[in-house]
């Protein structure tokens, strides 16, 4: 599934991922490849990215290494949209 993180600042993010969990307002949450539409709102935590992929240099320094393979970003607050196998989170990071 494509994943594309976008700040205030910056899209941070973009490009092929295996699965995204993210902090829900209710609970945290993940999403899988064809994964069902959905729209939620996101609550302060850390978006854990698993995938194959190179971060961009200029914002590589906001994202952290986890357990498992897993890239980490701490999140004040955003948004976040799956459909069509593509999931982009608007984020306060």
């Amino acid at each position: 599934m494509y994943l594309e993180i976008v700040s205030p600042e910056a899209t941070l993010f973009s490009g092929e991922v295996t699965s995204v969990a993210v902090p829900g307002v209710d609970g945290a949450f993940q999403m899988l490849n064809m994964h069902a539409p959905i729209v939620s709102i996101l609550d302060q935590g850390v978006v854990k990215i698993q995938g194959d992929f190179t971060l961009d240099q200029d914002h590589a320094s906001k994202f952290k290494k986890g357990n498992d393979n897993e890239t980490l970003l701490e999140i004040q607050s955003g948004v976040i949209e799956m459909r069509d196998n593509k999931v982009i989170i608007l984020a306060d990071s």
